[in-house]
């Protein structure tokens, strides 16, 4: 883990920090690609909506492993990848090397506070970054101060958690018959721009305009079979179990396998999910 003096970061969002930086940014960054895949049916329309242009300077906001930056840099002139995963950033920065892309960039950073440059950026993006902000009125303000007057704001965020097939699937799996309170739906995580009225008061306090949520809905990828899917979901959500007793662990765990199983295909382990696709602007 890095130390935490060594990146600027907001207090809010110092387990963030510990989290990224730790045990949950090295997962990621071990299963890269598995993660890239599994949403790779959202990847394209996210960059096509961006609509990155030749002289484009993009701003990718918790960039993980990079993809996002670095198809983003292909597209236009430049492009800027952060994170607070140093494990994750240096992943991307290796992969820039190996698949040459070079107008691309990766620093470790908390986007809420990072000094950015003031009208810095053409268009700011995430793909599934945005989410865990500690304070998100201050995290848009601060990333709508880099963007230049008529920039834009493109997001791929999670619709609500009972439209996501996998995450309910997955929690009731692991719970063995235990009632698992839902995360409070503004606490930062995977679900905190779930809510439209939310996403727009948000957005409208940081000074953008035109804002828009379309709603998606793609299938995610897990596996190439059950036993393949086990192995990285179980370790994914290995944390939800890791408290069990022997019994109730390993009957967790089975009705784990028993739910991939019943998602199984001949083209691999698939779930059901939903997203917001969110525009906004700069005026």
């Amino acid at each position: 883990m890095s130390d935490f003096t060594e990146v600027r970061v907001d207090p809010s969002n110092s387990r963030q920090l510990d989290a990224w930086d730790g045990d949950q940014g090295a997962l990621w960054a071990d299963r890269a690609e598995r993660f890239d895949d599994g949403v790779a049916r959202y990847h394209h329309r996210l960059l096509d909506v961006a609509a990155v242009e030749p002289t484009s300077r993009v701003l990718d906001i918790g960039c993980g492993t990079g993809k996002t930056t670095r198809d983003a840099a292909r597209r236009g002139g430049s492009a800027l990848g952060v994170d607070l995963s140093s494990r994750m950033i240096d992943l991307a920065r290796r992969q820039a090397e190996r698949e040459h892309v070079s107008n691309v960039s990766f620093e470790q950073a908390d986007a809420q506070v990072h000094p950015f440059p003031e009208a810095g950026f053409d268009l700011a993006v995430s793909r599934h970054g945005s989410m865990f902000f500690g304070d998100p009125v201050a995290a848009f303000a601060n990333i709508t101060r880099a963007l230049r007057p008529g920039g834009r704001l493109v997001l791929l965020t999670w619709q609500p958690m009972a439209r996501n097939e996998f995450v309910t699937a997955f929690r009731t799996a692991l719970a063995a018959g235990r009632d698992l309170p839902a995360p409070p739906p503004d606490a930062p995580g995977p679900f905190s721009l779930s809510d439209p009225e939310r996403v727009r008061r948000l957005l409208a306090s940081a000074g953008l305009v035109d804002i828009r949520l379309d709603g998606l809905s793609e299938p995610m990828y897990f596996g190439r079979d059950v036993a393949d899917a086990f192995a990285f979901v179980s370790r994914q959500h290995g944390g939800s179990v890791q408290d069990l007793d022997a019994d109730t662990r390993a009957r967790a765990l089975a009705g784990l396998r028993s739910s991939l199983a019943a998602h199984e295909t001949d083209e691999g382990v698939w779930y059901d999910s939903a997203a917001w696709l969110i525009e906004a602007r700069r005026p």
